[in-house]
């Protein structure tokens, strides 16, 4: 019998900084979605802390990606149980898709700071 070859934390942590980074999101904006300081988040992505079962779940909802998704080697992709599916509601679709309509640079950014903003109350 083969045996599997476990997922380290390192390599958790790389997936949520990959995704992370996808995502254009700071380690300080993950660690406010978690709650802990931002070097929490670097001990996370750098794999000097081990993830519980509902940190985990918790960051996947952050970055939008299923819980799956960092349990997945790139060079051994694994076929999963859940479903590939989108994760944003359908308050983020509308705003994404009026988004992209926006034809000028200047005015993505002025919406981007509008966003912030309102992010922050």
């Amino acid at each position: 019998m083969q045996k599997k070859k476990i997922i380290t934390s390192r390599e958790i942590g790389a997936a949520i900084k990959k995704r992370r980074e996808e995502l254009g999101r700071s380690q300080e904006w993950l660690a406010e979605f978690l709650g802990v300081s931002y070097q929490s988040v670097q001990r996370y992505e750098n794999g000097n802390i081990m993830l519980n079962v509902e940190k985990v779940q918790i960051i996947a909802d952050a970055l939008s990606v299923p819980v799956t998704s960092f349990f997945t080697r790139e060079d051994h992709p694994q076929i999963a149980a859940e479903p590939a599916t989108s994760y944003a509601s359908s308050e983020e679709k509308t705003l994404l898709k009026h988004f992209r309509d926006i034809p000028g640079k200047s005015d993505k950014q002025l919406v981007v700071h509008v966003a912030r903003l309102a992010a922050k109350k």
